[in-house]
């Protein structure tokens, strides 16, 4: 671990240099390429020094216990010192951890009701709610791409996307069968009923990333509607895109222009594409985690929120929250850190440094 630290801080003490030179300076693409890789590294790079900055104090401590004037304090630095830098150890296998391409990337988001006719489409509702009042507490921006609401103020299936640095790292655990448990409100009975809707979730990927052959699209226009069927412009503003070698058909139908829409979509259908790629190599991958890093199994069941006890649990990592409400007003938070833990917890077993 030491070793790729050190070749980590001298990269980075090359990168100092390059980003000063004139002639990289007049280059700006590589400059910028080199900005971007020097700020990589550079939370790395301070912890490191300040590591071998206490281990420092540590040694001079140390040849200190053999003075008998000094030998108090000395023994009191020196066993804080080495208590310090355990943590500071773990801290830095932690930062070396291979990091996920894509966990600054926008992310969309798709939900879509389960098993349990309108009360599962309700509930979907109540996770699309959740989403997008956590992006609030973030500072993030929600756009919606595509939805299809029901006559009761519930969602058959939605896509939106959210905005913001860090999306992908923070909702990538959230892809899999969500579950609830609770009265619904035309039960007479007052019997408890189980539904189901199921969340992905995408990074927004680039160009490169995805080739997409034109010749492989089927573009159909249609009129945007609204609940219950309504149209809500009078021209063909949609867009269904169907990829006819893979079958994936996606949809926008939000933006103001055909235009747009199209953009959108196209955006859509390379987060899938790419999502399919994902889960070819993750079928390879023999070793695989609790935690699916990219692209969780849409099949599991990964949470369930039961009402009359008020909890949230994520049977992934047996983590329960007691704050039903809360967590549904987007405060999501606790359960986020938890998984992310987790995940770097698994990660660590491995030794995957």
């Amino acid at each position: 671990m030491f070793d790729k630290l050190e070749e980590i801080e001298k990269r980075y003490h090359e990168l100092t240099e390059k980003i000063a030179d004139p002639d990289v300076i007049s280059n700006q693409d590589v400059w910028k390429e080199y900005m971007k890789e020097q700020s990589d590294l550079k939370e790395i790079v301070d912890a490191y020094l300040s590591y071998k900055s206490v281990k420092q104090n540590m040694l001079e401590a140390e040849e200190l216990l053999y003075d008998p004037e000094m030998k108090e304090f000395a023994s009191e630095e020196y066993y804080n010192a080495k208590n310090t830098l355990e943590e500071m150890e773990n801290n830095l296998k932690i930062l070396l951890l291979p990091k996920d391409v894509n966990d600054d990337a926008n992310v969309i988001i798709e939900i879509r009701a389960g098993a349990g006719g309108e009360e599962a489409a309700l509930f979907a509702y109540n996770l699309y709610r959740m989403y997008t009042m956590y992006a609030e507490t973030r500072r993030w921006t929600v756009e919606v791409i595509d939805i299809n609401e029901t006559g009761i103020g519930g969602i058959k299936e939605v896509s939106f996307m959210i905005k913001g640095k860090g999306a992908y790292s923070r909702l990538k655990f959230e892809s899999g069968v969500h579950r609830v448990q609770r009265v619904p409100e035309t039960e007479a009975s007052g019997r408890i009923h189980t539904s189901t809707a199921t969340v992905a979730v995408l990074p927004e990927v680039k160009d490169v990333e995805v080739e997409i052959n034109q010749d492989d699209l089927r573009i159909d226009t249609y009129r945007a509607s609204g609940a219950g069927g309504q149209h809500v412009n009078k021209t063909s503003s949609a867009i269904r895109i169907t990829h006819i070698p893979t079958g994936i058909v996606v949809a926008c139908q939000n933006e103001r222009s055909q235009l747009q829409n199209k953009e959108t979509a196209m955006n859509m259908l390379r987060a899938k594409l790419y999502e399919m790629k994902q889960e070819e190599q993750n079928k390879e991958i023999t070793n695989t985690r609790r935690l699916q890093v990219g692209s969780g199994a849409r099949s599991e069941k990964i949470r369930t929120y039961n009402y009359p006890q008020s909890r949230v649990t994520d049977h992934r990592i047996n983590y329960t929250i007691y704050q039903l409400e809360s967590f549904l007003n987007g405060n999501i938070d606790e359960m986020i850190e938890s998984l992310i833990a987790a995940d770097r917890a698994d990660r660590l077993k491995e030794g995957n440094i």
